[in-house]
């Protein structure tokens, strides 16, 4: 390490309490500063006589005040937090004390200081003019809010109502007091013509750029003297606050609503904001559009312009287009500094929108860059005059030349979010706000964006939120104030963790080779994989001149430059590791099967993470989160990574694997190899339980039992297990003495199963079934308790069904509209089975069924199995179904005297034949119907959803797990009373 380098991370090794508590009697010390403060405040705020006292000693020494205080001693452990800056820490319990309401000044002075410095702070760091005296440059702002969820909401709210106020403005000027400029008010269009204000199309005054409309009260009172209050008045009863935006869009016969862009892999606020904000804001959650993410999970930039290019083409407005900068989930970093190009480039063709950066999770990143770089220029091309080189604008970060130029980026957007409490290392709650023009937050009070930057005003005034803590602000300004918004402070800080997380990214790039027993595949792909080099060449490379070597080893070496490279090229944009799992069987073959990656990585996550009650936090060496790649999200991102993992493209969403990296320690004392090895070792251990749940091998096979006249066995399955993932149904034969004792254990509503007495190949039998016309083998009958009834010799002559339940042959979905069940047998004796299309599920069957219908089956099409829905019965609004006592519930759907309204058809696949698309989506598409009328279930009924979703490795059911949180916290509960 330089010796630059050692003296930052001694100044970081200041910020924390450390992971050891290294630093505690510091802390300690400032907050007995920060406690005697407040005691002598209380005292000089309260001189009475030092013996009168409101809290006695006697109400001290009482029983009950005794039991509180101690109940809330160190033993209270429900959850871990993340390292918080010590300072952060200080200005939060400092001001918290307090209780400052950073809704009204009067109340709030100090705070309300504090959060308008923050917002500065903030506008300096991301590139923002805090300067008003620059001409041609608008000055920044930004505040405090809860979260950036809502900061997300409010630049929705802000997005619409900018895109709205020329219209307000053109019907004040039309029919309003402001008729005076309606002749010859001219300003400059999208495209750089100039107009006069009257004589825009509504197409032309949906598109104005978001500088022209902040622009135009100035305008109005430079040409006309007109002052801000009456402007504020003129525009009262047109302004979308108080028409709505139904009002105005019929006004100007808008009838194609407007859209809002986002990539599809946003943060679950943006969706919330859509399914609910938007609505209320009017906008609609169907009009934000989501845009395809490239195959590091960033947004497809090629998909963006196609969407533009449409909406420039129909003339449909657009309100906003999102760059997020740092998903939550991979980490990854739109291309922002493209999407502004985007925008300069439609903007000359007559579509202008405003563009937003979601850095909740980025945003503190800005840090890392010299501060030369974000100074504030006019000319909104981020780059220009900017030197930069292969190894980005400072050749010693760990950040991606993209990733660089984005961040430099971030002082042309519009509008950010930033989030504090994430990246800032402050403690909940802290997101933020900022606009590059302040003029934008008058957007979102009741009044027009105002000519010049006002006085001193109540900020909660603007924004979504009423009351805020004002310990929130103190905490931010006074964290930012200390470490410092630059390189040397957070810069060096993010720098280190970033660093780490680079260093994990090599380790899950080069981690395996091919003798391992699994494969580790990072989202993020090899510098070799992008540009066509030999990928295991430089994984070989990684192992071994990265993975072995300490930071000092890496930065002395005389091949620095080219490791520094590599190392910059790998993982995420940031500081989130993404990676999947894949294992081997014995002979070396890589699974095929998505399912069962997905389990391995399931038990790798359950086993590193809290996922119980019972889990103890102190025995976690190394902590995952996880997350899915859906097909609608991800899709050829998603489609891709599967194609590397080796398992093909599957209908079924992928599961991935994260670590965040917030730390700079875990470098030190080898602890990334000591981690590795804890991995390694929990990997290892689940491609066992993987290789044993997918070997095909001879085991104890069930069957439900219908009918007397024939005898059918319908298979117990079980999607977990490779040997019994299948459906089946066979026709079969008791030889006397069982049939005899079959007969007379059939008494009432007995339902009667059989197993396999000896372990049994069940490939083996269908295969002797297929080659020989019949396969035997010894059972023994039990019932429902579980009491073997008799040992009997059974012939399977005949399969009716034979449906392999792997995941590749199962459907993407439920059926909407019906239940599907096979319906067989004879014609005095039908019987039905539901069919299982998807997991989880749940097994329903009945024996000796009545059917009312209004045609005969005919005996060939029971001898082979037809297909029976029941049509008022959508089982993907009943999925899934509970595992816990389903067939006791007196009330379940599907129990003995039921009867439903059927339609029957042929089974147009052989009996052999699996799927998908095993059976049409709608009842429509089903084509001739056999016939149709109702089914009435008989006495012998199985309901069952424990056994075909059980899995062997997992002690207990989800939600019996999910029963243990709610004990635990019902004791917490009375605990706390």
């Amino acid at each position: 390490m330089t010796a630059h380098g050692e003296i930052t991370h001694q100044a970081i090794c200041s910020y924390f309490i450390g992971p050891k508590a290294e630093n505690i009697s510091e802390f300690k010390a400032n907050i007995k500063n920060i406690l005697t403060e407040l005691e002598q405040a209380r005292k000089r705020y309260f001189p009475q006589p030092p013996d009168r006292k409101f809290i006695t000693p006697e109400i001290k020494n009482s029983e009950e005040f005794q039991r509180l205080t101690k109940n809330f001693g160190n033993a209270y452990k429900a959850h871990m937090s993340t390292n918080l800056t010590m300072v952060s820490l200080l200005g939060y319990f400092m001001t918290m004390l307090y209780n400052p309401n950073n809704l009204a000044i009067k109340a709030s002075p100090f705070s309300t200081a504090a959060e308008i410095l923050v917002g500065e702070q903030l506008c300096e760091l991301l590139g923002y003019n805090n300067n008003k005296y620059i001409e041609d440059v608008p000055t920044g702002w930004g505040h405090i809010t809860c979260d950036g969820t809502v900061a997300n909401l409010e630049s929705i709210w802000v997005a619409r109502n900018l895109k709205f106020y020329p219209l307000s403005l053109h019907r004040a000027i039309k029919e309003g007091q402001l008729r005076f400029a309606a002749n010859d008010f001219h300003l400059q269009t999208c495209s750089g013509t100039s107009k006069n204000f009257m004589d825009l199309s509504t197409w032309e005054l949906l598109n104005l750029r978001p500088e022209t409309i902040l622009d135009l009260p100035k305008m109005l009172h430079k040409q006309y003297g007109v002052s801000p209050t009456f402007i504020e008045q003129a525009l009262d009863k047109y302004n979308i606050q108080s028409t709505g935006k139904d009002e105005l869009e019929r006004y100007f016969q808008i009838d194609k609503p407007m859209r809002y862009f986002l990539t599809n892999t946003r943060h679950y606020s943006w969706p919330k904001g859509g399914g609910k904000f938007l609505t209320i804001a009017g906008i609609g959650s169907e009009n934000m559009v989501g845009v395809k993410v490239d195959a590091e999970a960033r947004v497809d930039l090629v998909d963006l312009v196609a969407k533009l290019e449409q909406c420039l083409r129909e003339q449909q407005a657009v309100y906003a287009v999102v760059a997020v900068i740092g998903s939550t989930e991979e980490g990854a970093v739109d291309r922002l500094n493209e999407i502004l190009r985007i925008r300069q480039r439609f903007q000359k063709r007559g579509l202008s929108f405003l563009v937003h950066a979601d850095a909740a999770w980025g945003g503190y990143f800005a840090a890392m860059l010299p501060r030369r770089l974000m100074t504030v220029e006019a000319d909104f091309d981020p780059l220009k005059s900017v030197e930069t080189s292969e190894q980005g604008f400072v050749p010693d970060l760990s950040l991606k030349v993209e990733t660089q130029q984005d961040l430099l980026a971030l002082k042309c957007a519009d509008s950010i979010t930033i989030d504090p409490h994430k990246a800032g290392y402050i403690p909940y709650p802290a997101g933020s706000l900022v606009y590059r023009d302040e003029r934008m937050r008058y957007l979102v009070t009741w009044t027009s964006p105002y000519i010049g930057r006002g006085s001193l005003t109540n900020i909660g005034i603007y924004g979504v939120e009423g009351s805020k803590p004002g310990a929130a602000a103190m905490s931010t300004w006074l964290s930012n104030q200390c470490i410092g918004l630059n390189q040397e402070g957070y810069g060096a800080l993010l720098s280190e963790a970033t660093f780490t997380s680079t260093r994990l990214s090599a380790h899950w790039a080069a981690m395996t080779t091919k003798d391992d027993s699994f494969i580790c595949v990072p989202l993020n792909r090899l510098p070799s994989e992008v540009n066509g080099g030999n990928v295991e060449d430089e994984k070989r490379f990684i192992r071994e001149e990265i993975l072995p070597k300490s930071n000092q080893e890496i930065y002395d070496d005389d091949a620095t430059k080219h490791t520094m490279t590599l190392l910059r090229a790998l993982g995420s944009d940031l500081n989130i590791n993404a990676f999947a799992l894949n294992w081997r069987y014995e002979d070396g073959r890589l699974n095929d099967d998505i399912e069962e990656a997905n389990y391995l990585m399931l038990r790798v996550v359950k086993e590193l993470s809290i996922s119980s009650p019972n889990d103890e936090p102190t025995d976690k060496d190394l902590y995952l989160t996880s997350t899915e790649f859906k097909h609608e999200e991800y899709g050829s991102c998603a489609e891709y990574f599967m194609d590397r993992l080796g398992i093909g493209r599957s209908r079924q969403n992928l599961m991935v694997l994260r670590n965040v990296v917030m730390s700079a320690f875990p470098t030190d004392h080898d602890l990334i190899g000591d981690m590795m090895k804890r991995f390694r070792q929990v990997v290892e251990k689940a491609v066992e339980e993987c290789r044993e749940r997918n070997a095909i091998k001879p085991d104890i096979h069930r069957f439900f039992i219908q009918g007397t006249n024939e005898i059918y066995l319908i298979y117990r399955p079980r999607f977990q297990e490779a040997r019994f993932r299948r459906q089946l149904i066979l026709r079969a034969r008791f030889d006397d003495a069982g049939l005899e004792a079959y007969m007379k254990a059939k008494t009432g509503r007995e339902v009667l199963y059989l197993n396999t007495t000896d372990q049994t190949c069940l490939e083996c039998l269908l295969n002797e079934v297929k080659t020989h016309g019949k396969s035997t083998f010894q059972g023994q009958l039990f019932d429902a308790a579980g009491n073997v009834r008799v040992n009997i010799n059974v012939c399977v002559f005949r399969v009716i069904k034979n449906r392999s339940l792997n995941s590749r042959n199962r459907e993407a979905e439920y059926p909407t509209t019906y239940m599907p069940f096979y319906v067989y047998g004879t014609g005095t004796q039908c019987h039905i089975s539901h069919i299982l299309l998807k997991a989880p599920n749940i097994e329903l069957g009945a024996a000796n069924v009545k059917l009312t219908l209004d045609a005969d089956l005919e005996d060939e099409e029971l001898a082979r199995g037809a297909v029976l829905c029941l049509t008022g019965v959508p089982e993907a609004a009943m999925q899934p179904f509970a595992v816990k006592n389903t067939d006791d519930r007196k009330d379940f759907f599907f129990r003995p005297g039921q009867e439903f309204q059927v339609k029957i058809w042929r089974d147009l696949k052989r009996a052999d034949e699996s799927g998908p698309d095993l059976l049409p989506d709608s009842l429509d598409d089903f084509g001739p119907e056999l016939a149709s009328g109702t089914v009435r279930l008989q006495n012998e009924v199985l309901v069952d959803a424990k056994e075909v979703n059980k899995d062997p490795f997992d002690k207990e059911s989800g939600e019996e797990e999910n029963e243990k949180w709610r004990d635990l916290f019902q004791e917490i509960r009375d605990q706390l009373k």
